[in-house]
């Protein structure tokens, strides 16, 4: 017992010795004399040149030391200063080998750091540039292990560390790159944190403002929370964040704009998993909720959560950050906006399910997927009900026509990006129950699309229209430098007068289309897509009318003339009806060539041929109205023997976007070649007609007084019939 008390009597006097000779050192040393030798050393191990303008003091309890107006320069040129700093140690804690720091605090911070046009920083020249000796000496010291402190049984032994108090104060960082001249500044950066210690939480709190040089902008922020990490420096927690951030500048266009986050974050390095519960980002009027769970931090993590934002307005929200709404056709569009979806899936693959999205008056539900390694997209959605139109720009007026294209809206444009879509991988599956767009309604609409290795599939997109179906497939190969399209289209029982009343608000033509489409083309710009262009399309219509042209009317225009009357009758109807009506269009490019064109109409039958050119909306068409039986009851209209199986000619003409129903008109040129027919046929009947009289009467009665009555008369018989053949 005497042995351990004299140990004990030992250890305190040590102790009582060591507290004597560092309050001697304290009160006797003044460290200010040591100045000029301080500043030599640095000098002479960096490339910085030291000041120390101010007092160096130090105190016992707590140990410390303070330094005041310190600078430190870097090629001529200002790079580090502090007004002051104070850093205070327990000095019980030290003999106890459990650091408690009382105190550290750094005001008037500021750095200049400069990256040249090189790419070189000037923070990395602080340091000389080591000798060769030096260099090849690294590899060595590098592979000394460094001194641990570890446990009997070899386990590292937890970290003890203790702060009573940190302060930073008005902190200044400048960031200059010279290659791009970007300019970043911190500014006015307070931190404030007290009762660190490993394993306990400990309030943090952050103030700081920020100028960004190109664009000009200002952020001031403020962050607090509650943190805690454990002794082996394994888990950390962020607890009760809340930050708030207040941002302006030329992005803004002279306006400001509040942000903020808030919630719990907590991460395990161990484990590798992190926890983000209830992450509120805010901006504006837009706000958005968070909650994941990730595990693993590899290149394959799972994660696990939801996340929701509130209903806003897309046109308030860029309002708020200066920004112009979209114009839109309808103004009222783009008001309630809101999203909301569970996150999953296994590793490597981020899965949203029960995805909701509100567009307004529309709303989608379904599901997506992205893949983390390769990229790979895929998306199932379906809506209800989606009106395009409200949402397109409003058609310009002669008034008030744009005063320039962009380079989105220039024709020579590309359409797509072929590197893009080369590295695609997508599988989209989408649906509406209701779609306008262009003017077209389009009813249960179903869409597929599947990419891979540049190679686009669009099989199909099919729906109802106009109380009809069709059905389209597209392919698309992005390989060559020059891609190549395949577009094919099926449409049965499409009825035409409202689809073209809502296509182009026209009804030149009623009845239920049947269609097929065969087209392939080349290339990335709209023009060289329709230069391009080769197929055919097929069509039919049955029980239809051509709603403004009565072709009728014209056929006895033709009649009349040729019966050398006039019509009478004014009530001829605007339309024309027919029984079927088909045709094949060939496509050479801007043109469409048809040859084939066939309609039954009352007491006629319609054909054509002739070219559409899609380049310059025009076209070159010709048609003819044979004569097949009784059209009208008019009598100047009446069909003679000289009549029946004539043709009647019709031209249709000129553009037929500016003015479709005067396309077609009676033929009169043409009409000549149908006269000099009709006159030489009436010419030929009425000889005929002469020379069968004169067989009956005077050669007649001969051929029987020679012949004998029955003989002559079958002789009679038989030169009618040769002659009229």
């Amino acid at each position: 017992m005497k042995v351990i008390r004299y140990l004990l009597i030992a250890v305190v006097s040590l102790v009582v010795l060591a507290a004597v000779a560092i309050g001697v050192a304290v009160f006797v040393i003044d460290p200010n004399t040591y100045k000029p030798e301080i500043e030599a050393v640095v000098e002479k191990n960096t490339n910085l040149d030291l000041e120390l303008n101010g007092e160096i003091d130090w105190s016992i309890i707590p140990l410390g030391l303070e330094l005041n107006d310190v600078k430190a320069s870097l090629n001529n040129e200002p790079f580090v200063s502090l007004q002051q700093m104070v850093a205070q140690v327990n000095f019980w804690s030290l003999l106890s080998m459990s650091p408690e720091v009382d105190t550290f605090s750094l005001s008037g911070l500021k750095a200049n750091l400069v990256k040249n046009e090189d790419g070189t920083g000037n923070w990395s020249q602080v340091m000389p540039e080591k000798t060769e000796a030096e260099t090849a000496a690294t590899p060595e010291a590098a592979a000394t292990p460094a001194e641990t402190t570890d446990t009997a049984d070899g386990e590292s032994k937890p970290l003890n560390f203790n702060v009573d108090q940190v302060l930073i104060s008005d902190a200044q960082i400048e960031y200059t790159d010279q290659a791009t001249g970007q300019k970043v500044v911190l500014n006015n950066f307070g931190l404030s944190a007290s009762s660190i210690t490993l394993g306990s939480e400990f309030p943090f709190e952050v103030n700081f403002d920020v100028a960004l040089g190109k664009p000009a902008t200002e952020v001031n922020g403020q962050i607090k929370a509650r943190l805690s990490a454990d002794e082996a420096l394994n888990a950390f927690t962020v607890a009760g964040l809340q930050s708030q951030f207040k941002i302006s500048g030329e992005p803004l266009k002279g306006k400001s704009v509040q942000a903020g986050v808030s919630g719990d974050l907590r991460a395990d390095l161990e484990t590798e998993t992190a926890n983000l519960e209830n992450i509120r980002t805010t901006l504006a009027n837009f706000e958005l909720v968070t909650s994941v769970m990730v595990e693993g931090f590899g290149d394959k993590p799972r994660l696990s959560g939801s996340m929701k934002t509130n209903e806003f307005s897309l046109r308030q929200l860029l309002t708020a950050l200066g920004q112009d709404a979209p114009a839109t056709t309808d103004p009222e569009v783009l008001q309630a906006l809101s999203f909301s979806s569970d996150i999953g899936g296994p590793e490597g693959t981020v899965e949203l399910k029960n995805v909701k999205i509100k567009l307004d008056d529309t709303t989608f539900a379904g599901n997506a997927r992205y893949g983390l390694e390769n990229s790979a997209i895929g998306l199932k959605l379906k809506g209800d009900d989606l009106d395009v139109d409200r949402y397109l720009p409003p058609s310009p007026t002669d008034e008030a026509k744009p005063a320039s294209t962009t380079a989105s809206s220039d024709p020579n444009a590309d359409l797509l990006p072929l590197e893009t879509i080369r590295d695609l991988i997508l599988d989209l599956d989408v649906g509406l129950e209701n779609l306008k767009v262009a003017n077209l309604s389009i009813r249960e609409l179903e869409g597929v699309v599947k990419a891979r290795g540049g190679k686009v599939d669009v099989n199909p997109i099919k729906g109802e229209m106009y109380y009809g179906k069709f059905n389209l497939t597209a392919a698309l190969d992005a390989r060559p430098n020059v891609p190549t399209w395949t577009i094919k289209q099926t449409m049965n029982g499409v009825q035409t007068q409202p689809l073209l009343m809502d296509l182009a608000e026209t009804d030149l033509l009623k009845g239920a289309m049947n269609l097929t489409a065969d087209i392939k083309t080349k290339g990335n710009q709209i023009p060289v897509l329709r230069q391009n262009a080769s197929g055919n399309i097929r069509f039919n219509l049955a029980e239809g009318e051509f709603t403004r042209m009565n072709l009728t009317r014209m056929a006895c225009t033709g009649i009349a003339l040729a019966n050398g009357e006039a019509l009478s009758t004014d009530d001829w109807g605007t339309g024309t009806p027919f029984d079927d009506m088909s045709a094949e269009l060939t496509i050479d490019g801007y043109t469409l060539n048809n040859n084939s064109l066939v309609a039954q109409l009352a007491g006629l039958e319609l054909s054509g041929d002739g070219k559409v050119f899609t380049d310059k909306n025009t076209v070159d068409y010709k048609m003819a109205l044979r004569v097949v039986g009784e059209l009208h009851r008019d009598n100047a209209c009446r069909v003679t023997e000289y009549v029946q199986s004539a043709v009647i000619p019709v031209e249709c003409k000129g553009n037929y976007v500016e003015n479709p129903a005067g396309l077609c008109s009676f033929d009169g040129s043409r009409f000549r070649d149908t006269l000099t027919a009709m006159a030489k046929k009436a010419g030929t009947a009425k000889a005929q007609k002469e020379l069968n009289r004169a067989i009956d009467n005077k050669l007649g009665n001969k051929l029987e007084e020679k012949l004998g009555e029955d003989t002559g008369k079958n002789v009679k018989d038989a030169l009618k019939g040769l002659l009229n053949r």
